[in-house]
């Protein structure tokens, strides 16, 4: 029996960051694939993870929407097949919904024996609201689908942010178990109790310590997120994604729409391999500009490693309004991913020098 787990998150939630943190915290020993589904020509975060031993398969064929019905149930099974691994984790592209994740793993359990064990959507606390309003159809599915949801960079909100972060994420998700400690004091032991209800945690502590208070941890139990079962929060903040969606697909999202989008009938990927060596202040200004205006279009996720004119390698990672360059190692060639709504392609090869 092969357990699956299925990490989802819209695009630079920190979906690669929390898989590693899996990987080291709870899961070591055990014999692990993970696939990838990336959308978009180029895979940039395969690399650190092949240096931990595992193996990577990284389908960029195409969204994960495009892919299902045959490569990835194709690939999924000759994992099984070649490797018979304990585990494997999904990672699919950000802007994939898991319903249509799920689906897929669910017709390959009709010949494998495989058992969904997680089914995960990583959330970026600071973009939630966002990310709802524009991008509605796409954001809210990995919410509604998943068991645990795991908030990301809680450490840059304010209660104040957190708690409204978690009322909208309850209005599409009232079960799934909230993780919202930051990812670096995140234990072991906690990681895993989000399996558990906080009934299942309750009883489990008094039978350890021999207590029968009552903890009222409905408000904030023990492992480190709140379970709010009665919602008190009635829709504040109404579904602002029905107002006019600016993803460029030419429909408002209202909750209740049917239609159906694949990926890329709304997203553009655009990827180039450079060999061309970045000055660090011109690299600053370009994604500046990406970062805080729709200059180039709406870029939703950009992300690259590029020679550095100073002989130093540079890496660097965007969402909107935000963006973070490191130094970092050497790789075959410069490669820059950039993915959003209504790309100026051209525009784009000019100001990267591709």
């Amino acid at each position: 029996m092969t357990k699956v787990d299925i990490i989802s998150g819209f695009l630079g939630a920190g979906k690669t960051t929390y898989i590693k943190q899996l990987i080291e915290k709870v899961y070591q020993g055990e014999k692990l694939v993970l696939i990838e589904n990336e959308f978009g020509e180029i895979g940039i975060d395969g690399g650190f993870l092949k240096d931990s031993g595992i193996e990577v398969t990284e389908m960029n064929s195409g969204c994960i929407c495009c892919t299902l019905v045959g490569d990835f149930s194709k690939s999924l099974l000759e994992v099984l097949d070649k490797y018979h691994p304990d585990r494997v984790i999904i990672e699919p592209s950000g802007v994939g919904k898991l319903s249509d994740v799920v689906g897929a793993v669910k017709d390959v359990q009709k010949e494998a024996d495989i058992v969904i064990e997680n089914k995960i959507a990583v959330v970026d606390g600071k973009k939630a609201k966002l990310y709802l309003k524009n991008f509605g159809e796409f954001f809210v599915n990995q919410v509604e689908n998943a068991d645990v949801i795991v908030v990301s960079r809680t450490q840059d909100l304010n209660d104040e942010k957190l708690e409204a972060c978690i009322n909208l994420l309850r209005e599409h998700n009232k079960e799934a178990a909230i993780i919202t400690t930051p990812w670096d004091e995140l234990t072991k032991e906690a990681i895993l109790n989000t399996a558990k209800k906080p009934e299942d945690l309750l009883t489990e502590q008094e039978h350890h310590h021999h207590e029968h208070h009552h903890h009222e941890h409905e408000e904030g139990c023990s492992c480190g997120h709140h379970h709010e079962h009665e919602h008190h929060h009635e829709h504040e903040h109404h579904h602002e994604h029905g107002e006019g969606c600016s993803c460029g697909c030419g429909h408002d999202h209202h909750e209740h729409d049917h239609h159906h989008h694949d990926a890329d009938e709304v997203f553009t990927s655009w990827g180039q391999e450079t060999p061309h060596k970045y000055d660090l202040d011109e690299l600053e200004a370009v994604l500046k500009t990406l970062a805080n205006t729709q200059t180039y279009g709406q870029v939703l996720r950009a992300k690259g490693i590029v020679a550095g004119a100073d002989g130093v390698w540079k890496e660097f990672d965007l969402v909107p309004e935000e963006y973070e360059i490191r130094d970092g190692k050497a790789d075959y060639t410069g490669r820059i991913c950039v993915i959003g709504t209504d790309l100026k392609e051209d525009e784009l090869k000019k100001i990267f020098h591709v």
